[in-house]
């Protein structure tokens, strides 16, 4: 069984989605799950809309919703040449728009957004099981990813109940080969419609490999795998072949765009490779993520804005039993994660990427001592298997950077990570000089 998962601009129209039909009947693909995002533009239409009726503005909302089945209609006049096909198909569409409608009658509640932003990934499985089952005339199945995937009471997935209530989804289809399900949406454990948040629909994707113990995940964007560098601002850049799951995790925690953090973490429990590949490119090889890291000390830098660094000094540290934890308990409190963290016997520098409750935070801190607070600034993170480092990899990376002012550097708390703190203003300079003194030969 394979996994193959495929994004919002992949679906983002009706060519798109006939080329997306033709890469899951590959020849050399056996039985496998093909997870959906919603048509690109989609989402952010259905939270507009969303914010819309929380606003009160039912009329504006109403013709946002209309615009929106508008442009579904015309995709599947295109999709489905077939009037016959197409017209029951807009048949189902409407039905979805209807619910839309629906909830403009009345206040919008949290339950009712959380069916708002459901109906885009519906939609787009909608018209691409059509596509294949009525004009391709291939056999699919339509697997509705709201009874299988579960929340639990803590909000997270709820890995067990998926395994349990996929294999009872599957069962009755033990000769299929195909399935088309949706991602990002699922159940909350008291059974209404939510969604998976962080990592959306590749999330749903590793979920969904760990259930059914898959050989290998598929992610389709439309890049061409995990770039060594961000090409939008360093020329030059390349995909990354190989990445272990922690160079991974560390990259996209620290900025990489193309993956979520969090999405691949059951791929990563259960040792399931993840193969990132471009729909736009179905020849390239992309980058496969898996359990082996090759030999190379860096592979890759990425950048993180919206930094907030914060430097709390106190003459009252030095030997000071229970200091930092009594620091900690103040951001644990605020729910606020720390990303980097620095000593010295007087003084702790560390970073939060959040600042909703930093005037709360800087209040408690204040009572430690004198606390002086950087905004602005970007963390940009080298990811390599730097047990290896035996190149000096780490040496040319700090001389690259002799021109940059540096604000902390991290270093030697993960094996796979050096994390180094710039002003915002910096940061793509400093990228700069790292890819041409780390990659360039």
């Amino acid at each position: 069984m394979k996994i193959l998962k495929f994004g919002g601009t992949s679906v983002g129209s009706a060519q798109r989605m006939r080329e997306v039909a033709e890469l899951i009947h590959a020849s050399h693909l056996q039985r496998r799950i093909v997870v959906l995002s919603a048509m690109s533009g989609t989402t952010n239409a259905l939270v507009e809309i969303g914010q819309l009726l929380y606003a009160g503005d039912a009329t504006t909302a109403t013709a946002r919703i209309e615009a929106l089945r508008q442009r579904y209609h015309e995709v599947a006049r295109e999709l489905l040449p077939d009037a016959a096909v197409a017209g029951q198909a807009i048949q189902n569409l409407d039905q979805h728009f209807d619910t839309l409608l629906g909830l403009t009658a009345a206040p919008l509640s949290a339950d009712g957004e959380r069916v708002i932003l459901a109906q885009g990934e519906l939609l787009s499985t909608l018209l691409v099981h059509r596509y294949v089952t009525q004009v391709l005339g291939r056999p699919a199945v339509l697997l509705p990813a709201l009874d299988f995937m579960r929340l639990d009471v803590d909000e997270e997935p709820d890995a067990p109940a998926i395994r349990e209530l996929l294999a009872a989804t599957l069962a009755p289809h033990a000769a299929q080969e195909l399935f088309i399900t949706q991602g990002y949406i699922c159940r909350s454990a008291q059974g209404s419609v939510d969604n998976l948040k962080r990592g959306g629909s590749d999330y749903s994707a590793s979920l969904i490999g760990a259930a059914v113990g898959a050989e290998e995940i598929q992610i389709w964007t439309d890049i061409d795998g995990l770039h060594n560098n961000d090409p939008r601002v360093v020329q030059g850049t390349y995909p990354i072949r190989e990445l272990s799951f922690d160079e991974a995790a560390e990259l996209a925690y620290f900025g990489a765009k193309i993956l979520h953090p969090s999405s691949i973490l059951p791929a990563a429990k259960h040792g399931i490779p993840v193969r990132l590949l471009n729909t736009m490119q179905p020849e390239a090889p992309g980058t496969i993520i898996s359990s082996q890291t090759g030999a190379e000390a860096i592979k890759a830098v990425a950048a993180k804005d919206g930094i907030t660094a914060i430097n709390v000094k106190s003459s009252r540290m030095l030997l000071a039993h229970g200091f930092l934890r009594s620091l900690f308990e103040i951001f644990e409190r605020y729910r606020t994660s720390i990303d980097m963290i620095t000593t010295s016997e007087v003084a702790v520098s560390l970073t939060i990427d959040d600042a909703t409750r930093l005037p709360q935070i800087l209040e408690e801190l204040r009572r430690f001592g004198s606390v002086v607070v950087d905004e602005n600034q970007s963390i940009i993170c080298l990811v390599g298997n730097l047990e290896q480092d035996a190149h000096g990899s780490a040496n040319r990376a700090f001389a690259a950077l002799k021109d940059i002012p540096v604000r902390m550097i991290s270093y030697g708390g993960s094996p796979n990570n050096i994390s180094i703190l710039v002003s915002t203003h910096d940061k793509t300079r400093a990228l700069q000089a790292l890819n041409a003194g780390l990659f360039q030969r």
